[in-house]
Protein backbone atom coordinates (compact mmCIF):
# COMPACT_ATOMS: atom_id res chain seq x y z
CA UNK A 1 0.00 0.00 0.00
CA UNK A 2 1.50 3.32 -0.98
CA UNK A 3 0.80 6.88 1.29
CA UNK A 4 0.50 8.84 -2.75
CA UNK A 5 -1.99 11.90 -1.64
CA UNK A 6 -3.46 13.13 -4.44
CA UNK A 7 -2.77 16.76 -5.74
CA UNK A 8 -5.81 18.88 -5.28
CA UNK A 9 -7.09 20.97 -8.20
CA UNK A 10 -6.96 24.10 -5.96
CA UNK A 11 -6.63 25.34 -2.21
CA UNK A 12 -9.38 28.37 -2.08
CA UNK A 13 -12.04 27.96 -4.80
CA UNK A 14 -12.87 31.21 -6.74
CA UNK A 15 -9.23 32.63 -6.05
CA UNK A 16 -6.20 32.46 -8.16
CA UNK A 17 -3.68 30.36 -6.85
CA UNK A 18 0.14 30.43 -7.65
CA UNK A 19 1.77 27.57 -6.85
CA UNK A 20 5.90 27.85 -6.33
CA UNK A 21 8.83 25.43 -5.19
CA UNK A 22 12.44 25.76 -5.66
CA UNK A 23 15.26 23.49 -6.64
CA UNK A 24 18.72 22.95 -5.64
CA UNK A 25 18.67 23.85 -2.48
CA UNK A 26 21.16 20.80 -1.43
CA UNK A 27 23.19 21.44 -3.99
CA UNK A 28 26.60 22.01 -3.02
CA UNK A 29 27.33 24.05 -5.73
CA UNK A 30 25.22 26.07 -8.32
CA UNK A 31 22.17 28.19 -8.30
CA UNK A 32 19.11 27.21 -6.64
CA UNK A 33 15.99 27.67 -8.77
CA UNK A 34 12.49 27.80 -8.49
CA UNK A 35 9.32 28.15 -10.36
CA UNK A 36 6.19 29.73 -9.90
CA UNK A 37 2.61 28.87 -12.07
CA UNK A 38 -0.55 29.02 -12.20
CA UNK A 39 -2.71 26.82 -13.70
CA UNK A 40 -6.23 27.05 -15.49
CA UNK A 41 -9.19 26.47 -12.69
CA UNK A 42 -9.76 22.56 -12.27
CA UNK A 43 -6.63 21.53 -14.52
CA UNK A 44 -5.35 17.78 -14.38
CA UNK A 45 -2.72 15.66 -15.19
CA UNK A 46 -2.22 11.68 -14.24
CA UNK A 47 1.66 12.26 -13.28
CA UNK A 48 1.66 15.55 -11.88
CA UNK A 49 2.73 15.07 -8.14
CA UNK A 50 4.87 16.05 -5.79
CA UNK A 51 8.43 16.74 -8.59
CA UNK A 52 10.62 13.82 -6.05
CA UNK A 53 8.07 10.93 -7.08
CA UNK A 54 8.25 11.59 -10.65
CA UNK A 55 11.02 10.46 -12.95
CA UNK A 56 13.07 12.24 -14.80
CA UNK A 57 11.27 11.06 -17.99
CA UNK A 58 7.65 12.47 -17.42
CA UNK A 59 9.07 15.94 -14.94
CA UNK A 60 10.28 16.41 -18.85
CA UNK A 61 7.04 15.90 -20.21
CA UNK A 62 5.13 17.57 -17.57
CA UNK A 63 6.98 20.29 -18.20
CA UNK A 64 6.02 20.83 -21.76
CA UNK A 65 2.62 20.51 -20.93
CA UNK A 66 2.39 22.56 -17.70
CA UNK A 67 4.57 25.67 -19.78
CA UNK A 68 1.60 24.89 -22.89
CA UNK A 69 -1.47 25.04 -20.68
CA UNK A 70 -0.07 27.51 -17.89
CA UNK A 71 -2.33 30.31 -17.51
CA UNK A 72 1.45 31.83 -16.55
CA UNK A 73 4.16 30.60 -15.41
CA UNK A 74 7.99 32.18 -14.23
CA UNK A 75 11.34 31.15 -12.83
CA UNK A 76 13.67 32.89 -10.20
CA UNK A 77 17.24 31.53 -10.25
CA UNK A 78 19.99 33.01 -7.60
CA UNK A 79 23.74 32.42 -8.48
CA UNK A 80 26.40 30.42 -6.27
CA UNK A 81 27.22 33.80 -5.12
CA UNK A 82 24.21 35.19 -3.94
CA UNK A 83 23.78 32.24 -2.29
CA UNK A 84 27.70 32.75 -0.47
CA UNK A 85 26.39 36.49 0.89
CA UNK A 86 22.47 35.26 1.72
CA UNK A 87 22.68 31.98 2.88
CA UNK A 88 21.02 29.32 1.03
CA UNK A 89 17.60 29.76 2.97
CA UNK A 90 17.23 33.33 2.07
CA UNK A 91 18.25 32.56 -1.37
CA UNK A 92 15.61 29.61 -1.61
CA UNK A 93 13.15 32.65 -1.02
CA UNK A 94 14.51 35.15 -2.66
CA UNK A 95 14.02 33.07 -5.71
CA UNK A 96 10.73 32.10 -4.85
CA UNK A 97 9.71 36.07 -4.81
CA UNK A 98 12.06 36.64 -7.98
CA UNK A 99 9.48 33.75 -9.78
CA UNK A 100 6.14 34.94 -8.30
CA UNK A 101 6.99 38.70 -8.87
CA UNK A 102 7.74 37.39 -12.67
CA UNK A 103 4.15 36.72 -13.69
CA UNK A 104 1.91 38.27 -15.26
CA UNK A 105 -1.15 38.19 -13.32
CA UNK A 106 -0.84 38.75 -9.75
CA UNK A 107 -2.13 35.81 -7.79
CA UNK A 108 -4.91 36.17 -4.60
CA UNK A 109 -2.95 33.13 -2.99
CA UNK A 110 0.25 31.28 -3.06
CA UNK A 111 1.14 27.89 -2.26
CA UNK A 112 4.46 27.03 -1.58
CA UNK A 113 5.91 23.26 -0.91
CA UNK A 114 7.64 23.90 2.15
CA UNK A 115 7.55 25.70 5.67
CA UNK A 116 9.54 29.07 4.65
CA UNK A 117 8.33 31.92 2.98
CA UNK A 118 8.72 35.02 4.92
CA UNK A 119 9.39 38.41 2.96
CA UNK A 120 11.33 39.84 6.37
CA UNK A 121 14.00 36.85 6.06
CA UNK A 122 15.26 39.20 2.57
CA UNK A 123 15.86 41.87 5.28
CA UNK A 124 17.21 40.95 8.39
Amino acid sequence: MTNKIELLSFFKQGVVEAGCDEAGRGCLAGPVVAAAVILPENFTHPVLNDSKTINEKNRYLLRKEIEACAISYAIGIIDNKEIDELNILRASIMAMHKALDSLNILPGHIIIDGNKYIKSLLTD
